[in-house]
């Protein structure tokens, strides 16, 4: 069984620390990439194989919202070509995506803050394996679980998650010093910071749904010390707009952050 780390851009009004691979930016009302975003890029040639991006195109507030979605648009699916013609069969393309004006990280009150949202971020994926030594991790690190999704508004997770439960468990207790952060995330709600879990009837299912996890590894003998549940409600969606039903089930995740070795 493989798991999958990433560092992922989190865009947060919360406190929340953010890890993510890099951001490109551009200038007003164009998508051609500059010397230094090349740079930046061309660094990622160095990286090695079974890797997955995600590429998420964003605008300022100036036009309107929807000549911003086509040049956000325009932005990731330059930033795209270009990784693909550096890296080659290196990569895969998960997403890309143009957000418009929905991802504003500032007011835009100046040029240089404008400027901040006139970018590309890039999330990155790599296939790690249970073979590999856990001290090749790093702390802070941050893993998926392979078809660890959960049933729409609820914190049950689908059958096909249980291999993944299980391979954590046995990397928990063959590393018994291990300590870990489960984040909790939902989907499709956008108005609100989190979802209703509507088997308990309260409002925060992303946390329940990170907890749900850790009540089976408690329940497995891993001692509660060494694992934290935090819900991140819908602040880092993989997959954004969701379109699908498919798109909807792997947003409804509980990913892993490696806090002590």
């Amino acid at each position: 069984m493989k798991f999958i780390l990433f560092c992922f851009l989190l865009f947060s009004s919360i406190g929340i620390d953010a890890q993510m691979l890099t951001s490109v930016y551009f200038m007003h009302n164009s998508s051609e990439l500059n010397d230094e975003s090349k740079k930046k890029l061309d660094s990622l040639a160095e990286l090695k194989t079974n890797l997955t991006f995600r590429v998420f195109g964003n605008c300022d507030l100036s036009g309107s919202t929807e000549y911003n979605k086509v040049l956000s648009e325009n932005r990731a699916n330059t930033v795209s070509e270009y990784l693909k013609k550096k890296i080659g069969n290196n990569i895969k393309l998960e997403s890309t995506s143009g957000l418009g004006e929905e991802k504003q990280i500032n007011d835009n009150s100046t040029e240089e803050l404008r400027g901040k949202n006139r970018r590309v971020d890039l999330f990155i994926e790599q296939e790690f394996d249970r073979g590999q030594e856990i001290s090749q991790m790093k702390v802070k690190e941050i893993f998926s679980l392979p078809n660890l999704n959960f049933i729409g508004n609820r914190h049950i997770w689908l059958p096909n998650g249980n291999e993944s439960l299980n391979q954590l468990f046995r990397i928990m207790k063959d590393n018994p010093t291990l300590e870990i952060e489960l984040q909790g995330h939902i989907c499709c709600d956008y108005e609100n910071f989190d979802g209703k879990d509507i088997d308990l009837g309260t409002f925060n299912l992303s946390w329940t749904r990170a907890n749900s996890i850790k009540e089976f590894l408690q329940n497995q003998g891993i001692d509660s010390g060494r694992i934290k549940a935090i819900g991140l409600g819908h602040l880092n969606p993989l997959i954004y707009p969701e379109r699908t039903e498919n798109d909807r089930i792997k947003n409804r995740r509980v990913e892993v952050v490696l806090l002590k070795k």
